[in-house]
C-alpha cells in the first residue's frame, strides 16, 4: 500500500511566486537556460541549472556549480524570498488553461515504495542524468522540483481537494505561456489524516514525468542511510516530493517524429513499402491529425497522408501495441533504417504543444524529409505498461502543462 506524508514546504513569498516559478530544468538547453535566467533573474532556474551563473567555459559538472546551487537556495531563504511553512501540510496544486484544468495533491512518497515498486516507473533513466541530479539534491540538501505522478482516482480524495479549493487560493498567478497556477495549503489535521489513510488503501502510484528526479532522490536516500547506520526511516531524505494526480486529471499530448531522409529510397518506393503494413490515403495540403489509436499522419513533400495500421501489426503485448512501437517496428526501423531512436541522429522529436505546423516547417525547410503525427498515448496505456513491469519506448508521452519548479521545496 502507498505511504504518503505531509511536509513543511519551503515556498516563495506570495508576491514573488510568479517570478520565482520556473519550468523544469530539463526542458532547457544550456543556451536556453542562460537566456531564461537573463530574462528573469529571480527564476528558480538559476538554482536548478546553477551553471547559468558561470561563463560557458565552466564545466557544468564542476563541484563549484553544485555548491553555487546550495548558496543560491540558502540565500533565497535567508533574504525571505523563500519561506518555510510552520507545520507539515499537504497542498492542492492546480494548473489551468482555457482548455484544461488539473488539480493534484502535493505530498511526499517514500523512497522505500519506489524501491519496492509501489511507485512504478515506465521508462529507463540515463546514468549521466541521474548523477547530475544526485549531486544537485545532495549538495542542496533538498529536492527542488516535484515529480509528476498519477494514480487511479478515488472519490474521497477528489472530495477533499474540491472542498479545499472552495476557498480563495493562497497563491495564484498566470505565466506568459497562458498557464495559471494556484495553490491551497491543506492544513486541517482531519484532512491530513484522511488523505494519508486513503492512500494506505491505494496499492500503486505511477511516475508520469520526472523519472530521473525520482531515481536520484531515492539514491540520495540510500547514500544517506549507508552513511548513517542508526537511521530510523523518519528522516526527511527518505521521502520524495511529488504531485499526485488522478488519472482523469492528466493530459497527455502527442509526441511526434521527424526523420532527416528516406534511407536512400525514392518517395514512390518509400510509400509502396509503407503500404505493405498500412492503408495509405493521400489527404493533400490540409493537415491531418490522427483521431484514434493506430492512425497516423504523415507529411512528405508538402502533402499529408492518413495511415492506418493493418491488423497484423497490432499485437497483444502492452508495449508492442502502442502506436510509437508500431511506427518504430513497421516504418522507422525496417524502412528508414532507424534501429535506436535514443541514439540515431537522423530522427527528431516534437511534442504536441508545438502543433502540426511545426512538423510542416521542419519538412518544408528541408531539414527533414518526412514527419509523422501520432495519436497521444493514453494514461491507461502508461498504467498497463508499468503494471506489467515493462518500459515504454523513448519519447512516448508529452505531459502538458508542466509543473513549475521553485513553488515547493522539500528540505532535509
Amino acid at each position: 500500500m502507498a505511504v504518503i506524508r505531509p511536509f513543511r514546504a519551503i515556498r516563495p513569498r506570495t508576491d514573488l511566486a510568479r517570478d520565482i516559478a520556473a519550468l523544469p530544468y530539463d526542458v532547457f538547453t544550456r543556451q536556453e537556460a542562460e537566456a531564461e535566467v537573463r530574462r528573469s533573474p529571480l527564476s528558480f532556474l538559476r538554482v536548478d541549472r546553477p551553471e547559468t551563473n558561470f561563463n560557458k567555459k565552466m564545466d557544468i559538472y564542476d563541484d563549484k556549480v553544485y555548491e553555487k546551487a546550495k548558496e543560491l537556495l540558502d540565500g533565497m531563504v535567508k533574504d525571505g524570498s523563500l519561506v518555510e511553512d510552520e507545520k507539515p501540510m499537504y497542498y492542492v496544486y492546480e494548473l489551468s488553461s482555457d482548455k484544461h484544468v488539473q488539480s493534484g495533491l502535493v505530498c511526499c512518497v517514500t523512497a522505500q515504495d519506489y524501491e519496492k515498486g509501489i511507485v512504478k516507473k515506465h521508462e529507463n533513466t540515463r546514468a549521466d542524468k541521474e548523477k547530475d541530479r544526485i549531486r544537485h539534491v545532495d549538495a542542496c540538501n533538498a529536492q527542488t522540483g516535484p515529480i509528476l505522478m498519477g494514480y487511479r482516482g478515488d472519490e474521497r480524495v477528489t472530495e477533499i481537494l474540491s472542498r479545499v479549493k472552495q476557498s480563495a487560493p493562497e497563491v495564484s498567478f498566470k505565466c506568459d505561456d497562458g498557464i495559471s497556477h494556484s495553490i491551497w495549503p491543506i492544513s486541517l489535521d482531519r484532512d491530513i489524516r484522511s488523505l494519508t489513510e486513503i492512500f494506505e488503501g491505494i496499492d500503486r502510484i505511477y511516475i508520469c514525468d520526472g523519472h530521473h528526479r525520482c531515481a536520484s532522490a531515492a539514491k540520495v536516500a540510500a547514500m544517506r542511510k549507508a552513511a548513517e547506520p542508526d537511521w530510523s526511516g523518519e528522516e526527511e531524505y527518505n521521502y520524495i516530493m511529488s504531485v499526485l494526480f488522478a488519472e482523469d486529471e492528466l493530459q497527455i499530448l502527442d509526441y511526434n517524429r521527424i526523420v532527416r531522409d528516406l534511407n536512400g529510397l525514392s518517395e514512390d518506393r518509400f510509400i509502396d513499402r509503407v503500404r505493405k503494413k498500412f492503408s495509405v490515403e493521400k489527404v493533400g495540403r490540409q493537415r491531418y491529425r490522427p483521431e484514434d489509436k493506430h492512425h497516423f499522419g504523415m507529411y512528405l513533400s508538402g502533402c499529408w497522408y492518413h495511415l492506418i495500421a493493418k491488423p497484423e501489426t497490432i499485437l497483444e503485448d502492452p508495449v508492442e501495441r502502442m502506436d510509437v512501437s508500431i511506427l518504430q517496428n513497421e516504418i522507422l526501423g525496417p524502412i528508414l533504417g532507424i534501429e535506436d531512436e535514443r541514439t540515431d541522429p537522423r530522427i527528431g522529436f516534437l511534442g504536441g504543444i508545438h502543433g502540426l505546423s511545426a512538423l510542416e516547417r521542419k519538412v518544408n525547410a528541408r531539414e527533414y524529409d518526412v514527419a509523422f503525427a501520432l495519436f497521444p498515448t493514453s494514461i491507461e496505456e502508461l498504467f498497463d505498461v508499468a503494471d506489467a513491469g515493462l518500459l515504454m519506448p523513448p519519447k512516448s508521452t508529452w505531459f502538458e502543462p508542466k509543473l513549475r519548479s521553485g513553488l515547493f521545496i522539500h528540505a532535509f
